[in-house]
């Protein structure tokens, strides 16, 4: 029998058996709110994941914006395409199917499988981008193993095609694959990996515009990812078309002119900036870049010592050598030295312990012929007595060391140096006989072509100084445009006076420069009939010591500059030519002409004020060949018709006579012409 002590002690308190029944109470109202929290609250956000377990958003990519040129003609267009992505929301076994993938795709599988892991981190429902430009066998690969490969997918794309022989390449630019670098820039955080953007030239400058807004497409899927219907399409916006400065026609001839030689053209409308044509020397194959550029190509291109890659119309910095006369002989007059300084020329000056040489004997040099002449001598005296502070004021005035602002990306400012920029640099300060080498376009200086070309051109333009750009503003919004001027600042349009007598002086000399004359530099490149005005440039790469202790080859050649505008006062076309080791500066001043002769020769052709030609000497006879038959009266005549004999001969033609050829003493048959013809029935009316 229990005792009361023990029944009491197996009673439970009242202080416990309450914390028991509101613990049991919170139990029940927090498994009462996760229920209203999944149920109620929750609702919308599992109904959307339930979608997305059987939607699958397909992307559909806009095609990019085509480039025309300023006559509307096309220039780089787009092509179709299907590209071949992994898709791993399918909850399949990966691993196992990429060799079967490998296989199918004709990838390697290591290179498949390091593609993969580069995209581990990645979100799991992008799509991962595992093979472009897929071939019909590839297609029909995918579709026959849907059901055992339903991580497959295609896309349809269009894809950039560029203008064969990297025409305009630098200045169009190509596209390729975002970067990781790319994408960690805040201007790039739109895009996400696999993404294509534009990478060099217009394609990168104007990107934003051209790339265009992708759409998608709903498909749903069984549980094994097939698709088994279409939901829904968001259709993409294709890109902005643009059109481009360039005048095909006289970008074709600018690459004709310059050929295979390294360095680069501009051709610039100084009245407004437009640029007519950019070619840049070695060029490359933009089309390679369109998919994804093979690696031995990419390394070939990076290892070239010529720099393919490199727009050197915006990009290469050297030395003017002699077209850097043009702004001393400004800032000579507008001082009021150049006026009336004379010197004699006897081959150069040295008055701080260094003779500087000068090409030629002159002979007595004036403003007048100092610029035609090239003559060192008077420019080395003129700088000595302008001083180093006053050539670089007027120097940066007009644009040297400084960016043009031209809406491409990559601009090189160049270098003016000066008193203050040296000792800044290197601590030690100017010596006047460093000004003789600046006064000459050498020494510390360096300039790019565009910066020539806007420079001289502003300078015949009565000081009217330009922004260059490769679009026309009408095409872009206003946002953008604005935009632009703060991603791409340089010194711009600006308007700096100079004295209407100078300015003359220093345009007619100019032309003078390509006027037959002894000592005049371009003098052999006349254009008969056509203003034609400009200046040459030798700059040496290396001093004339250096020069004698090596073997001459050709990169010790100096390089040659042309900067060539029509007509001599306010233009309307400046050429600017630099041709990398080119040893004579008149190499490079033909290249110019004939950039300008064919300006001209099209504006007289659409004006119909074509030049008459000269009268030519008298045309050879033309040698022509014919073949023809003739009746065989010899043979026998048939139901059919008459036998007809085949003979061959050729003739000389006078062009200029209407008559009717004459046979020549190699008239022959058929037989005896070796050409073994047989004997033919012919029908004769």
């Amino acid at each position: 029998m229990f005792s009361d002590k023990a029944v009491r002690g197996e009673k439970i308190s009242g202080i416990k058996l309450a914390v028991v029944q509101y613990g049991i109470l919170f139990m029940m109202l927090a498994l009462a709110a996760g229920l209203w929290r999944l149920q109620v609250l929750g609702a919308a956000n599992f109904k959307l994941l339930a979608e997305q377990n059987r939607i699958r958003k397909v992307p559909i990519l806009a095609p990019r914006g085509k480039l025309f040129d300023r006559e509307n003609r096309l220039i780089v267009d787009n092509y179709p395409s299907v590209s071949c992505f992994l898709i791993r929301e399918q909850n399949h076994n990966l691993d196992a199917d990429l060799p079967i993938i490998a296989h199918g795709l004709n990838l390697d599988l290591d290179q498949l499988k390091a593609t993969i892991k580069h995209y581990r981190a990645a979100p799991g429902y992008q799509p991962i981008p595992i093979k472009d430009e897929i071939t019909p066998d590839e297609q029909a690969f995918i579709e026959a193993h849907r059901n055992e490969l339903p991580e497959l997918e295609t896309i349809d794309q269009e894809r950039r095609l560029y203008p064969r022989d990297g025409f305009a390449a630098h200045l169009i630019g190509y596209v390729g694959e975002v970067s990781e670098d790319m994408l960690n820039d805040p201007r790039y955080a739109a895009y996400e990996p696999g993404d294509v953007v534009g990478k060099a030239g217009v394609e990168q400058t104007y990107d934003q515009l051209l790339r265009g807004q992708d759409g998608a497409r709903d498909v749903i899927v069984d549980s094994h990812g097939r698709e088994v219907g279409i939901l829904g399409t968001q259709h993409s916006v294709p890109g902005q078309d643009l059109r481009l400065t360039i005048d095909n026609d006289l970008q074709r001839a600018a690459e004709l002119a310059l050929g295979d030689r390294t360095g680069a053209i501009v051709a610039m409308d100084p009245r407004n900036g437009e640029i007519l044509a950019m070619v840049s020397r070695p060029s490359f194959d933009p089309n390679a870049f369109a998919v994804k550029i093979d690696r031995s190509e990419w390394n070939k291109l990076i290892t070239d010592p010529d720099h393919p890659l490199m727009n050197k119309a915006i990009q290469a910095q050297l030395a003017p050598g002699s077209t850097f006369k043009i702004l001393m002989s400004v800032a000579g007059l507008q001082e009021g030295i150049a006026q009336n300084f004379k010197t004699v020329c006897n081959g150069g000056w040295g008055p701080y312990g260094f003779f500087h040489h000068c090409d030629e004997h002159h002979g007595p040099v004036d403003i007048h012929n100092a610029i035609p002449y090239s003559c060192d001598t008077y420019y080395y005296q003129l700088g000595d007595k302008l001083g180093i502070d006053r050539i670089a004021r007027y120097a940066k005035e007009f644009g040297y060391g400084q960016k043009t602002g031209i809406d491409l990306p990559g601009e090189q400012s160049g270098l003016m140096p000066s008193a203050q920029w040296l000792m800044k640099s290197y601590h030690h300060r100017w010596y006047p006989d460093e000004t003789l080498d600046v006064s000459i376009g050498q020494g510390a200086i360096e300039a790019t072509p565009i910066q020539l070309a806007r420079i001289i051109a502003g300078i015949a333009s009565d000081g009217h100084m330009v922004r260059p750009h490769t679009v026309f503003p009408d095409e872009l919004p206003d946002d953008f445009r604005h935009a632009l001027d703060d991603t791409y600042p340089g010194s711009g349009k600006v308007d700096i006076p100079i004295d209407s007598a100078n300015w003359e002086i220093i345009t007619d000399g100019m032309a003078a420069v390509t006027q037959p004359g002894l000592y005049h530099t371009a003098g052999g490149e006349h254009l008969e009939g056509i203003d034609f005005a400009g200046k040459t440039g030798t700059a040496q790469v290396m001093s004339h010591e250096a020069l004698d202790k090596t073997a001459k080859g050709k990169v010790t050649r100096p390089n040659v500059w042309f900067v060539g505008i029509t007509p001599r006062r306010n233009p309307e076309l400046v050429v600017a030519v630099l041709f990398q080791n080119g040893d004579k500066s008149w190499f490079a001043a033909r290249i110019g002409a004939r950039v300008v002769a064919a300006y001209v020769e099209k504006q007289r052709r659409r004006a119909q004020n074509l030049q008459p030609l000269k009268a030519a000497t008298p045309p050879k006879p033309v040698e022509v060949g014919a073949i023809w038959t003739s009746p065989d009266d010899a043979a026998q005549n048939t139901a059919a018709g008459q036998i007809a004999r085949i003979h061959a001969g050729h003739f000389f033609i006078d062009p200029e006579q209407d008559a009717s050829p004459k046979p020549s003493a190699h008239l022959a048959t058929a037989s005896q012409l070796g050409l073994a013809l047989p004997a033919r029935r012919i029908d004769l009316p």
